[in-house]
């Protein structure tokens, strides 16, 4: 899971963390470092499901015309690669639909501001008196490691906590910077371009999510995240590579295979633990947008830019828009 939840905390956590800046990320590609057999296996799981491969689609119904660009969320210098194909895209559209746009990300840290308690624990036990000891003496190391101080981070929500957790010390100076990801460049294309930007979802959507889940269960997500702590920037670089190969469903794939091989939790809890946050964070989303996407495209040409992990599966954004009478072409991008 803590690819995953990597790639959501880069987005959330920008703006709110503040610290040291570390060296540059130097992971390595652990999906490269597979061997043969492993390697196999992964492309095996990888296969079963629709969509595995492409960031980058156009999906049509009728004179309705829908680009989509699965993003990545922090910066990286091979986005700027595939700007001079999506901008034109982008300058046709009649709406640009993200994640969150500026006026969502301004909501976001207001409501931190005025309700503190959706990221902070603000009555009773914080971390420290939840967590027994080793974790929470393992915890602290790694929020030092991070550029923030433990007794700040013990009144974090365990969710917030796990999700800082996915992200490695040498990236916490592009999320303090403000994470540029592709995301944000289409931001920016709209804004020169003038064309109408609007979320996919309201700010708060997150916080719902997260706050819904039983204390146990985010307290349960912290230890997955502590038991891969060493191998962050590999986790890292991982998550990058699988990005620029265009192998979406990968990133999702291995994760799992890595949870169950770290033995830290039987089979059946990793498996249940990955079924839950595949359903709340990918596919309640995924269909939530799709009757948004469809009112955008009553306007004209639309495009969508969203995590790529959301657009592979059964239930990823891709199928459902399949299902509801879109034909599908992969863009060379």
């Amino acid at each position: 899971m803590r690819l995953f939840l990597q790639s959501i905390a880069l987005s959330l956590a920008a703006g709110f963390l503040s610290g040291p800046v570390f060296a540059a990320c130097s992971g390595l590609d652990l999906i490269a470092a597979m061997s043969a057999d492993a390697r196999m296996a992964l492309d095996s799981r990888v296969a079963q499901h629709p969509y595995a491969e492409g960031n980058f689609w156009q999906a049509r119904r009728g004179d309705a015309v829908l680009t989509i660009a699965g993003t990545y969320h922090m910066d990286d210098p091979r986005l700027d690669a595939v700007l001079p194909a999506l901008a034109p895209l982008i300058a046709a559209a009649k709406t640009v639909l993200v994640e969150a746009g500026p006026e969502e990300q301004a909501a976001l840290k207001a409501a931190v501001t005025r309700d503190p308690g959706v990221m902070f624990i603000i009555d009773g036990a914080t971390l420290p008196e939840r967590l027994p000891k080793a974790d929470w003496d393992a915890l602290a190391i790694a929020l030092r490691a991070r550029g923030i101080p433990p007794f700040v981070g013990a009144k974090f929500q365990p969710w917030y906590v796990a999700m800082v957790l996915g992200i490695p010390p040498c990236a916490m100076a592009d999320v303090q910077a403000g994470a540029r990801g592709l995301d944000q460049r289409v931001i920016d294309i709209a804004a020169k371009t003038d064309t109408p930007l609007r979320a996919l979802e309201p700010y708060d959507t997150l916080f719902q999510i997260f706050g819904a889940i039983p204390d146990a269960d985010q307290e349960a997500m912290i230890r997955s995240s502590l038991a891969l702590a060493d191998q962050a920037e590999d986790y890292h670089a991982t998550l990058i590579e699988a990005y620029f190969a265009q192998e979406t469903r990968m990133i999702w794939e291995f994760a799992r295979l890595q949870a169950l091989q770290t033995g830290t939790e039987p089979e059946a809890v990793v498996e249940t633990e990955f079924a839950l946050m595949n359903d709340i964070l990918l596919v309640r989303r995924n269909r939530a947008w799709i009757p948004v996407i469809e009112a955008a495209l009553t306007a004209g040409p639309t495009f969508a830019a969203f995590g790529a992990l959301h657009l592979s599966g059964d239930d990823g954004v891709l199928a459902l828009l399949e299902r509801a009478g879109f034909t599908l072409e992969r863009l060379p991008i």
